[in-house]
């Protein structure tokens, strides 16, 4: 591992659980003001950013982007957005049917699916075309050139005297350095309605004309994973300067179709000058310098905001959103792990409300840099959204639960094409909702009752008739689409689950039936389909009772739930005991029910504790684990799940998950921690005491307001 890592009836259970569990009143200003980050040199694993969930701006320790080289492999300095995407031309006239493949999983008929294929050919060619396209834009970078008194450049090695402090409970970001010579205050902030970025530079360096800040703009990559920055092809794409005034300019940025805008504006007298194509320079000679930056993807002639007006903006943005939602305090934990998690936990908070809640599911990296081509995947989206409900935060969650209403036509015809009823949402996506040819992921089913899910928490946050009214279509057609998939076994007068990659990857869809948290889910998600019906006034449909009824109790062998019905050999097979423990899944992301017997779930989960292969784990498992472990009376365990000392387990000074080399940040981990935290807190439906996920030994007096309990 890099080196640098170490620096790293429902409305009743509502209003009873989600009282203060002290007697006092947390001063939350406090707890917050001791998790602020600092950093005190270049750090290419602890850059910082401040967002709003639809827009982000990552800094490197000048409070700016000025030196991206030195992140470009720790946490890159990203500008990105959700509307902001871009795709490359498709000269051969590439159609979507065109990766599409027959499939016979027996339920007599072809289904056709969308697939990458290992056959050199246009099919192929065509499926790597529409998986890498669109793909989301780096937007462009913004930081400081500063000389010495020579007039040389000032390189990161001429840096001294680094501290730079992000600020949590305003959303601020300030950093103070010195260069030869000279010092720099740079106050960083993002509007919390706007795509906007606003700083404020203090330093002798203006009097002297010795620092300009650059804005410069790269070509998209394409890649599957990167900082989307491609500076070798300047010809491919134009920057123009339109509207320049003494106090704003009007950047237009063209890239190929795809086209967008930044208005700069700035306090005090500064000189704008493009300096070469895509690069421009605006330098102040007044000590009173701020400056915004405002992107957008039509022309932006919104009235300049000052930067005092962004800073207050953000402070009562932030202070709400502390003030507001659920809160914790692990002060009074004699633990010695406890500040460690209660670090990680107010971090994941605020990374999370600036990468992943925006109005579009977020992708895996947030809004820092792209990966999976900058696209976004379903089955995460439990992950990255579920916490912002249980924290007493369900706006945050709605805002990208209506992108559904937009995908439901797609996931229609996705159903429709392969035979089945109802609506099936996608895996990997964009905001056109069209869905990425993949070799696994187009075979998931686990995405699919999320939506009834979060559906289900909006409605136990607001008990309001009108949150049925708003989502019961997409969650009965959602249902409908489960019924659909289920298959009738005559022979053993059941249904099952088959012609599915499960969340363990690992497994095939030709050969894989009933893994055991999907028929966990399946089960759940059709009964609070049947709860929404009654909601609204409707019958229940007696289908969906049968089929709920007539599902099979998780497969075992000696005493161990297997990974699927058809992989007897799971504990014998390095291939099973790797990637996702998702049977843990089923008791824990899930309540118990009657296909999970608990002793039997304990049993597996202690097999796995000792045997799994936690190295080929990802960031989201260990949260899994330990509402497993809180679930079924195993609280010790539930602690050492969150706190395992293994490389995707590993929190970067800055908050962030870091699992590999490729994905040095992974959101899924930071919003499952915060999931498990809060169930571990406020527990669950038909939970008992307090803090019931914590050991009751002492050591764990975790205070706390506002947690919602899970289903």
């Amino acid at each position: 591992m890099n080196k640098l890592l170490p620096f790293f009836c429902i409305a009743t259970a509502v209003v009873c659980t989600c009282c203060n569990q002290s007697p006092q009143k947390i001063d939350r200003h406090k707890v917050v003001e001791r998790n602020n980050f600092l950093v005190t040199a270049f750090d290419p694993f602890a850059s910082m950013s401040v967002g709003n969930g639809n827009f982000a701006f990552t800094t490197d320790a000048t409070g700016l982007q000025s030196f991206p080289e030195l992140y470009k492999e720790g946490v890159p300095l990203g500008t990105q957005s959700q509307w902001g995407w871009h795709s490359f031309p498709n000269t051969e006239n590439y159609r979507q049917e065109e990766v599409l493949q027959d499939y016979d999983f027996g339920r007599g008929r072809k289904e056709p699916y969308a697939v990458q294929f290992n056959e050199p050919g246009r099919k192929q060619q065509a499926a790597n075309y529409f998986r890498a396209n669109p793909h989301r834009l780096h937007l462009g970078y913004i930081g400081l050139d500063m000389t010495d008194p020579e007039g040389v450049a000032v390189t990161p090695d001429k840096i001294t005297s680094i501290e730079q402090k992000l600020d949590m409970w305003c959303g601020k970001i300030t950093s103070c350095f010195s260069t030869p010579g000279s010092s720099v205050e740079v106050q960083t902030l993002c509007h919390p309605q706007k795509d906007m970025v606003s700083a404020r530079i203090s330093s002798p360096l203006i009097a002297t004309e010795r620092l300009s800040v650059k804005f410069s703009f790269p070509y998209p990559t394409g890649q599957h994973a990167d900082d989307a920055t491609d500076w070798n092809h300047p010809n491919r794409h134009s920057t123009v300067a339109e509207q320049l005034s003494d106090h704003s300019v009007l950047l237009k940025r063209t890239i190929d179709t795809t086209i967008y805008y930044i208005r700069i504006t700035w306090e005090g007298a500064a000189k704008f000058e493009e300096k070469q194509p895509h690069l421009f320079t605006l330098t102040p000679s007044d000590d009173n310098f701020a400056f915004s930056a405002l992107f957008s993807p039509t022309p932006c002639n919104d009235q300049p905001v000052c930067f005092t007006d962004v800073a207050k903006a953000s402070s009562e943005y932030w202070q709400k959103f502390w003030n507001e939602g659920a809160f914790v305090d692990f002060s009074a934990c004699t633990d010695k792990r406890a500040s460690e998690l209660e670090r990680r936990v107010f971090l994941s908070q605020y990374l999370m409300a600036i990468q992943c809640a925006g109005m579009y599911p977020p992708q895996e990296t947030g809004l820092t840099y792209n990966s999976w081509f900058g696209k976004f995947h379903l089955e995460m989206h439990w992950w990255h959204a579920v916490h912002f409900a249980l924290w007493n935060r369900p706006e945050l969650l709605e805002r990208s639960l209506d992108w559904y209403f937009k995908a439901e036509p797609i996931a229609r015809q996705i159903a429709r094409r392969q035979g089945f009823e109802g609506i099936r949402w996608m895996k990997m996506t964009d905001p056109s909702a069209l869905e990425a040819p993949s070799k696994v992921g187009s075979f998931l089913i686990w995405q699919q009752p999320h939506f009834i899910y979060m559906a289900e928490l909006i409605y136990r946050n607001k008990q309001n008739p009108e949150v049925i009214e708003k989502y019961k279509d997409l969650v009965f057609r959602t249902a409908d689409f489960m019924a659909s998939f289920a298959t009738y076994d005559p022979e053993n007068d059941r249904y099952i689950l088959k012609g599915v990659i499960p969340a363990q990857e690992t497994l095939k869809a030709s050969q894989t039936i009933n893994p055991p948290f999907e028929l966990s889910y399946w089960h759940y998600a059709l009964g609070v389909a049947q709860q929404w019906r009654e909601r609204a006034g409707l019958p229940r449909k007696a289908e969906w009772d049968e089929i709920r009824n007539k599902l099979a109790p998780l497969a075992q062998k000696e005493g161990l739930y297997l990974a699927a019905e058809t992989a007897p050999d799971t504990y014998e097979n390095i291939r099973y005991i790797s990637d996702h423990p998702a049977v843990l899944g089923a008791v824990g992301i899930l309540p118990e029910s009657r296909l999970a017997d608990p002793e039997t779930m304990k049993t597996t989960l202690s097999w796995i504790w000792d045997n799994w292969n936690w190295d080929q784990t990802w960031g989201w498992d260990y949260p899994m684990t330990a509402m497993c472990a809180a679930r079924i009376g195993e609280p010790e365990k539930a602690v050492d799940a969150l706190l395992m000392d293994k490389r995707t387990n590993t929190y970067l000074p800055n908050g962030h998950n870091y699992q590999n080399a490729r994905l040095r940040i992974y959101l899924p981990g930071n919003g499952g921690l915060l999931t498990a935290v809060a169930m571990m807190c406020a527990g669950w439906d038909g939970s008992e005491g307090e803090n019931p996920g914590f050991p009751d030994n002492g050591q764990w007096n975790v205070k706390w307001e506002g947690l919602r309990p899970m289903p």
